[in-house]
């Protein structure tokens, strides 16, 4: 869906800094944007909050709570905050850019993990996650979601959203349950009680899943899961899966024990743990003659030194599963028949040593061709769709490849000015540093809205269609310029770009009516009508009202008219001889309050300007502008008198 067109942040620059691309996510509490900073000029992720949250002080405080919890720490395996602010109705995070997948897509894509592989992404979560319990802050919402794999091979713990700083006596309000159940300690279940703790349980269980490519409890509903949490103890992985080693089923056991006191006290302690057990782990054997991976961690000098994310497998590298190893028996064991005479011997040495050449040149024959059409030679066209396509041509370009940005095509479902294909296909395997060409999207194909004014209905159907677009809804309104049955306007406007095979609403002339100006005064009606074109006739009669009004008038308000017709107007002379207003009883004079004279002015002003005056305000169209043509009375009338104006 083109969110230029649905999302009315996409477009628009928050505070007059960020100008915000593109959407790229849309998650329970906020919105997530490519957006760049034109102060500094970089690409940065931009967090809304949802208006319907944004209007409750409680998530707001909780919102600007992330940002000030977050920019305080400073860790290679956190995504940074640069920023917080309003915007008007917006609420916003400025953030570090990551581009990248989530663990949650490679675990899609892959499945479960060898163990090296899965210790190696979860050691970098822990060295984040330890940084952020040493500054008294918790994530509580650890999950494979919240964990960026970036292009460049480094982790990223995000989404700190739910973290608060850890009071004195390390509790949260009681009866909060803040996290994900299929993730969440026993302890955030019955109690809304977290800690440090309860994010080592999270990551136990998130490496659980790594391992074995599952969840360690399933359920029909999310409570039937948050009871197993609370009841049962999660099960060794290598009871799921055969080739876990039991130094890794311990540490899993440890960080997922039901009881907080048992677990490591905070992510840097099971840190340590799992670094030690990466360290025992053998190394991932070569399939199919290729180089096994060289071990990405080394052991920390100290458990408070951070683990260094360039020591990590790069995004998208696969570890190939374990195979059989060919066994390697003592020398003694080949001894099957006894030794002969010196010739022989140098000759099946001999022969020994042929074999073992041929067989290591093979060996490297094997490695060189996998090599060469596996890793060295060729790799994949990564896929970039659906990224803007400023920032995925830089990843490309990162990449090694030369890019080339094609022909924007329309689509209907991808937004503009993201990739919607390349050259060679995504998966497509080519030489490294080959030519790819990323296709961008014009968004949904829009065309201009015809003229179509003065037109009779058919013919301005018959324009509309022919343009790529549809009639909407009809409907009628006077016109002193526009022949009745004829198009007065469109909306959207003439000249406006809209969606092809959208809908235009069409006005048609009712033709022209005459204006009601009874009740106004002499003067002001005869100029108005005078000005409109109308020949203005006037009669004098004795009434009630007072001198000047206009008590009736031919023809009446409203009926159907022509340019140029002749009306006349009768106008009152006032009351006979002896009669008065009956506020001109000696006493009454201090009640009378001078009409503002808001003839000219906008009607919301009028009308303001009227009732601070301590007068009631009557309104009445005569020719729909927003402007007052006619007022009545003028002059000093009593406090509360209703005031008639007309525009």
């Amino acid at each position: 869906m083109d969110t230029t067109l649905t999302d009315p942040i996409v477009g628009h620059v928050l505070d007059g800094r960020y100008r915000v691309e593109s959407r790229i996510a849309r998650g329970g509490m906020a919105s997530v944007y490519l957006a760049l900073d034109v102060r500094l000029d970089r690409t940065v992720a931009v967090k809304v909050m949802h208006h319907t949250l944004a209007e409750d002080p409680q998530f707001v405080r909780r919102f600007i709570g992330e940002a000030r919890s977050v920019a305080s720490l400073s860790h290679p395996n956190i995504v940074q905050v640069f920023d917080q602010g309003t915007d008007g109705k917006h609420v916003y995070l400025s953030m570090e850019y990551v581009p990248g997948r989530t663990l949650r897509d490679v675990l899609r894509s892959r499945g479960r993990l060898p163990a090296r592989e899965a210790l190696e992404i979860v050691i970098p979560v822990l060295a984040a996650l330890g940084a952020a319990h040493q500054a008294g802050l918790i994530h509580r919402d650890v999950k494979p979601e919240n964990v960026l794999l970036t292009d460049d091979g480094r982790v990223k713990v995000v989404d700190f959203g739910l973290a608060r700083a850890v009071e004195a006596t390390n509790q949260t309000k009681t009866g909060m349950m803040i996290g994900t159940i299929g993730y969440m300690s026993p302890e955030q279940v019955t109690s809304g009680v977290a800690d440090s703790r309860s994010d080592v349980y999270s990551v136990g269980i998130m490496l659980f899943e790594l391992l074995t490519g599952r969840q360690p409890y399933e359920g029909d509903t999310p409570m039937s899961v948050a009871y197993r949490h609370v009841h049962d103890s999660v099960p060794a992985p290598s009871t799921v899966v055969g080739d876990i080693s039991p130094s890794l089923d311990a540490l899993l056991a440890a960080a997922t024990d039901r009881d907080p006191a048992k677990r490591p006290s905070d992510a840097t302690a099971m840190l340590v743990a799992a670094v030690e057990v990466h360290r025992t782990l053998p190394k991932t054997p070569a399939k199919n003659g290729q180089h096994a991976a060289p071990g990405p961690v080394t052991p920390l000098a100290s458990p408070a030194e951070p683990y260094s994310t360039g020591q990590m497998l790069a995004v998208g590298a696969h570890t190939p599963k374990p195979v059989n190893r060919t066994m390697v028996q003592p020398r003694g064991d080949l001894l099957t028949t006894p030794q002969e005479g010196h010739s022989r011997s140098v000759i099946k040495r001999r022969s020994t040593w042929f074999v073992a050449g041929l067989a290591l040149l093979m060996v490297a024959g094997v490695a060189l061709t996998g090599w060469w059409f596996s890793g060295g030679r060729y790799t994949k066209v990564p896929d970039l769709l659906n990224q803007n396509i400023t920032v995925a041509k830089q990843t490309a370009e990162q990449q090694g490849f030369v890019v080339k940005i094609g022909q924007a095509r329309f689509d209907e479902h991808v937004g503009k000015d993201m990739v919607l294909d390349s050259d060679p296909e995504v998966g497509t395997e080519v030489a490294k540093g080959a030519l790819i060409t990323l296709i961008p999207s014009a968004g949904p194909e829009t065309v201009t809205v015809p003229k179509v004014q003065g037109m009779s209905e058919a013919d301005a159907r018959e324009a509309i269609g022919k343009a790529g677009l549809s009639v909407g809804r009809v409907s009628k309104a006077a016109s002193d310029t526009v022949a009745r049955g004829l198009i007065v306007k469109t909306s959207p406007d003439v000249g406006r770009r809209v969606r092809k095979n959208s809908s235009v609403n069409l006005v048609i002339s009712a033709g022209l009516l005459m204006p009601d100006v009874t009740q106004m005064m002499r003067d002001q009606a005869e100029q108005f009508l005078r000005e409109k074109g109308f020949n203005v006739q006037i009669d004098e009669t004795t009434d009630d009202t007072p001198p000047g009004t206009v008590i009736a008038q031919d023809p009446a308000g409203g009926s159907e008219t022509v340019a140029g017709a002749n009306v006349r107007l009768t106008v009152s002379r006032g009351p006979d001889q002896g009669w008065h207003w009956p506020w001109e009883n000696e006493g009454d004079q201090a009640a009378l309050v001078q009409v503002p004279d808001v003839r000219f002015k906008s009607v919301e002003d009028a009308q303001n300007e009227l009732k601070a005056a301590g007068f009631k305000v009557k309104t009445r169209n005569l020719v729909g502008t927003q402007r007052v043509v006619g007022e009545q009375p003028l002059g000093q009338q009593p406090a509360g008198t209703q005031i008639m104006i007309w525009h």
